[in-house]
Parts: structure tokens; sequence; C-alpha cells
């Protein structure tokens, strides 16, 4: 029987983090970069991926504004959806678009689905993380609560916001996919996965690694985004989006 291993949400894609997937045993990556439009997402991904490993360009978007943040990762867009609009207006265009909507890091800090979020859209939602370098044990242990929950597959990943980070965890099918179409297919009728991590002193360092940037993500890195670097090209208000989102734009 085949195992397909995919690392589910990474930030970081270049020659070494593809060689790293590679020599982890990883046959997929889920790239998914914060403020970075599909057309951008789609080019890298095409780059780094050939006979050895699949990229899948996704989008991890922010919905709500900065008080009121829910991150929602969307495997399978044809299209580009900004962040800054309201969840409902992003979940109406992931459906629209047929992709795979997936729960990153459910009730992690104060940008994550919640549990009722999880029962509004859960028609919507095909998976939940039950795995992430960033959480600490009771964040897995609850996002695993939410899964059994709603009754809702499960996937983990490494959320590699650094190159080392990438493939500390793996989700493992039991079938391999050739394209980008058929990894979304088997996340919308749940085919049967596994969450997998490395373990030991060095994955523990990974973690906290991964943590403490977490820090750096919302000191100095936002307040460049906010103040500094302009109109972000996932903002409903920039041209490429052509006023499309203007009716549920929330920023």
């Amino acid at each position: 029987m085949d195992e397909f291993r995919v690392d589910f949400h990474v930030k970081v894609l270049d020659e070494t983090v593809a060689q790293r997937a590679k020599d982890r045993g990883l046959d997929a990556l889920v790239y998914a970069p914060h403020f970075t439009r599909l057309p951008d997402i789609r080019a890298r991904a095409e780059r780094f991926s050939d006979d050895e490993l699949l990229v899948v360009p996704a989008r991890e978007v922010f919905t709500g504004d900065w008080r009121n943040r829910k991150h929602v990762l969307a495997v399978g867009l044809d299209e580009p959806v900004p962040d800054f609009i309201s969840l409902e207006g992003a979940m109406a265009e992931f459906e629209r678009q047929g992709a795979a909507v997936l729960a990153p890091h459910p009730e992690f800090a104060t940008v994550s689905l919640e549990a009722h979020d999880l029962r509004a859209h859960g028609n919507n939602i095909d998976a939940i993380e039950v795995y992430n370098p960033k959480h600490w044990a009771h964040h897995n242990e609850r996002a695993r609560e939410l899964a059994r929950e709603f009754d809702k597959p499960v996937f983990g990943s490494s959320y590699a916001h650094l190159p080392k980070t990438v493939g500390e965890v793996w989700t493992t099918f039991d079938e391999s996919f050739d394209t980008e179409a058929e990894l979304v297919e088997a996340l919308k009728t749940g085919v049967d996965r596994r969450v997998y991590h490395r373990d030991g002193f060095s994955h523990r360092a990974r973690c906290l690694a991964e943590f403490g940037h977490l820090f750096y993500e919302n000191t100095w890195e936002k307040v460049d985004r906010l103040f500094l670097s302009g109109t972000e090209p996932t903002h409903p208000d920039h041209i490429a989006y052509n006023g499309r989102f203007d009716g549920v734009s929330v920023y």
C-alpha cells in the first residue's frame, strides 16, 4: 500500500526547503505564505514542484479586522481571495470556488476559529488541525476534542515560518496523489489519514523556535505591515481585486 506524506501548511519555500522536504520523506507541501496573492503563490509552488515533491498553492486568509481575526486555510482556489473580509464572505467565496477549507490552529491565541465558528460553518469545513508546533500540549488536546465534537477529519502541519521546521509534522494518506486537484478531492471527501510528528529534544527545540517567531510576528513585523509598508497586496481595496469584495471588506 502506498503512503503519501503531506506537510499541510508551510510559509517558506526555496531550494533548501524543497530539499529538506524530500530528505524527510515528504511527498507534498501545502504552501500558504502570509499576505501574498494567489498568482504569486501558485507560480512559486510550480517552480519547486517536480516528480519527487508536489507543492500545492493555498491561502491562509485572515478574516475579520485586527481585533477579531479568524484564520482559514483554503486549498484549491482558482481565483484570488483577499484578507480582511468577513468570515461569512470568505466561506461563501471558498464554497463558490469548490476549495477545500481547513481550520488551522483552532482556538489558538486570538487568531483562530472557535467552537461557535466551527458549529456555524461546519458544512463548509473539511478538516481541523490537531497538531501544530506553535501549540502547547493542551492546545493540541483541545483541537482533538473539537475534531471529535464536530466529527471532522484531521490534519497536522509544521506551520513552518522557519525553514528548519519543515517536515517536523506530517499527515499520511494510504493512497498517493499526483495533482493539486486529487489532494483537494481527498480533503473534501474525507479520505482516511493519520497525523505524525517528530519527537525528542530537536523537535521540542523547533517548536520553541516557532513559538518565539510568533512574538516577532506580533511586534515588529506587525508594525512594519500596518504603518510602514503601505497597502497589503491581499487587502480587498487593492486594485487587483477590482472592488469585488467591497461588500464584505471589514478593514
